[in-house]
Order: structure tokens, then C-alpha cells, then sequence
């Protein structure tokens, strides 16, 4: 019972020596096993290791890629237009006895402030540096320039025992202050260039009126000028036609051009007019009355064959208040005749009858001697 009593507690003490000499080292870290502070192994590979129990210990560190995001910077490059700069690396740990002896029992809280120390010196020496604009910031050469910040902070950090992996800048702005006025810039610039197209613009589309206002001009020329030749045409054959009728019967075309005056001027529903019973405008309006009390016409062709004749009688008109009207029936729609060069009187007065044939002298037998 005695040793029963005194192997329990031995054997306990024993198993937990064994367990706190064990430790296991995860594929995702790196360990080192300190001795009173100084370093007794190097842990890097994953797996079952051990260390001297209450007499070392076990520090563990990530074996993985870290990220780190810096503060907000602002840089001046070569054409003095400050930057707002933001960046962020990818980093890990390379030697885990170099990092130790670097930052001591800080741990990864130290290494980053340092670190991030680095990297803004790097950021301010590469972007300020000669020939380095904040165009060139922004443009495709930026790629180019964080490569040499990343190689420039992987020196440096070697002394560490880190690796810098990469390099990235988030954002690259203008400072606040100089926001607007940039913009402004910007805008005006943006203006200028609108009004330089709007001005072309304006420019080829007055060309283009211009040349249609031409085409329009000489269009119409060419189309008065062949209206203006056709209708003297037409005018020169309607004043030979006229010619021609009055040629071959004038008193008929007298009568002719009378009834087209009538038509001419007793256009309407209501037609006054103020003249004389005996005006010569209603001379082929005086109707002859016949014995059996129907109303005879003078006769043009009648009157053309004998123009010396005397007219007949006509009864006496009755006396008929002033002004009267004359409500004419509409005849057929006939156009109106243009007026010729050589215009006739309407009226049978207006026209002179033609002359009549000299008679031919009589052959006088000469006289006896």
C-alpha cells in the first residue's frame, strides 16, 4: 500500500514532463526553442519536437504571407504637385533567428512598424525622385514604379529577417486643397476642347449650307430662266393665234373678246355696275325686238358681211332708275385670255372695219386725136 501510495503521484509527475517536453510544429509556422532567452533550435519543418521541460521554451511565428497596410503619405514628385498616397505590401518571415534577434520578444507588432517605416522612405524616394511626374504616377509607368519600391524595401528588410513579396499603391489621390482647383483645371481644359469641336463644327456645316444656298440659287436660276423661255414661247404662239383669228374675221373677234369682258368683269353671285343705258361695254347686249315679239341677237357674222349697213331701230329703252344690277348666268368656266401685245377693244366701235377693196379704174378708150 505504501508504494502504491508513493508510485501514483510519481507516475503522474512523470507523464506531465514527458507531455510538456513535447510540442508540436503546425506545416503553417516556424518555431525556435529559447533557452533563458537565447536560441537552443530552430523548429521549421512540421511535426513532433522536443525541449527541455520549465528549462525552455517554445516561440512559434507564422510561416504564411503576411499583408501590411501603411499609413496615408503624401509625396511631392519632380512637377510639385503634392500626392496623397496610400500603399500596402505582402510580406513574410525568411529567417526566423534573424527576425528574433531584430525585433526581440516585440514579435510581428515591432516588425511591422519597422517595416512600415521602410516602406514610406521608399515610397517618398522613388516617387520624388528626378523625372518622376504625378502624370507618370498615374500612368502605365506606375506598375514600373512600385517594382523598384518593393526592390528597394526587400534590401532594407533583410536586415529584418523578412522577405517583402510585393509592393501596391491603393490609391494615389490630390490633397483636398487642391482638389477643386485641379478640377477646375480640368473642366476648362475639357471646355476648351468642346469649343474647338464646336467650332469645326460650325465651320463645316456653314461650308455645307454655303454650297446647298449655291445649288438652291442655280437651281432656280436654270429653272426661271427655262420658264422664262418657255412662257415667251407660249406667248409668241398665242399672240400669232390671236393674230391669225383677227386676221380672218375681226368684227367676230371683236365679239369674241366682248363676251370674254362680260365674263371677266359679271364674276360673282352679285355684280353692280353704274353706266349709261347707250355704253358701248353692252353693245351686243341691245336685243332688236321681231314682229312676233321674240328677241333677235344682232347677228356678227351678218354685220361682219355688211358693216356699212345701218342697224335696225331699237325701241326705245325705258327709263330705269340708277344704279341696276345685272345678275348674269355662270357660264362654262372658261379660262380668260391673256391679253396680247396688240389688245382690241371690246367693244364694235373700238374695232376699225377693214377696209373696203379699191375698185379697179374703168379703162378709159383714148381720146380722138
Amino acid at each position: 500500500m505504501r508504494k502504491t501510495t508513493y508510485l501514483l503521484p510519481a507516475l503522474v509527475v512523470a507523464i506531465v514532463v514527458v507531455l510538456s517536453s513535447i510540442f508540436v510544429v503546425d506545416e503553417r509556422e516556424k518555431a525556435l526553442v529559447l533557452q533563458f532567452g537565447q536560441i537552443k533550435a530552430v523548429k521549421e519543418e512540421p511535426g513532433l519536437a522536443f525541449k527541455i521541460p520549465l528549462i525552455q521554451e517554445v516561440v512559434r511565428y507564422d510561416d504564411r504571407i503576411l499583408s501590411l497596410d501603411t499609413q496615408t503619405i503624401e509625396v511631392t514628385p519632380s512637377d510639385d504637385r503634392r500626392l496623397v498616397v496610400d500603399a500596402f505590401a505582402r510580406y513574410r518571415i525568411a529567417d526566423v533567428v534573424q527576425f528574433r534577434q531584430a525585433v526581440g520578444v516585440g514579435g510581428i507588432r515591432v516588425a511591422e512598424d519597422r517595416l512600415s517605416g521602410i516602406l514610406n522612405a521608399q515610397i517618398r524616394e522613388v516617387l520624388g525622385a528626378d523625372q518622376v511626374t504625378s502624370d507618370r504616377i498615374l500612368s502605365k509607368d506606375r506598375g514600373e514604379l512600385m517594382i523598384r519600391i518593393r526592390d528597394s524595401a526587400r534590401v532594407q528588410a533583410r536586415s529584418l529577417g523578412l522577405d517583402v513579396v510585393d509592393v501596391r499603391l491603393k490609391q494615389t489621390n490630390l490633397p483636398q486643397r487642391n482638389l477643386e482647383a485641379t478640377f477646375d483645371r480640368m473642366k476648362a481644359e475639357r471646355e476648351r476642347e468642346a469649343a474647338d469641336e464646336i467650332a469645326r463644327g460650325n465651320e463645316a456645316a456653314q461650308r455645307v449650307r454655303a454650297l446647298a444656298d449655291r445649288t438652291v440659287v442655280e437651281t432656280l436660276s436654270v429653272a426661271d430662266r427655262d420658264a422664262n423661255v418657255i412662257r415667251g414661247e407660249a406667248d409668241a404662239e398665242r399672240n400669232r393665234i390671236f393674230a391669225d383669228a383677227y386676221g380672218a374675221d375681226p368684227e367676230f373677234f371683236a365679239f369674241y373678246r366682248s363676251l370674254q369682258a362680260y365674263e371677266t368683269s359679271l364674276k360673282g353671285d352679285n355684280s353692280t355696275m353704274v353706266m349709261t343705258p347707250d355704253s358701248q361695254f353692252f353693245e351686243y347686249f341691245k336685243n332688236e325686238l321681231s314682229t312676233n315679239g321674240s328677241v333677235t341677237l344682232p347677228d356678227p357674222v351678218a354685220r361682219a358681211e355688211a358693216p356699212d349697213a345701218p342697224a335696225p331701230d331699237a325701241p326705245e329703252a325705258p327709263e330705269m332708275p340708277e344704279p341696276f344690277n345685272l345678275t348674269p348666268v355662270d357660264p362654262a368656266p372658261v379660262d380668260p385670255a391673256p391679253e396680247s401685245p396688240e389688245a382690241v377693244d371690246p367693244t364694235p366701235e373700238a374695232v376699225d372695219p377693214a377696209p373696203a377693196p379699191e375698185a379697179p379704174e374703168a379703162d378709159t378708150p383714148p381720146a380722138d386725136n
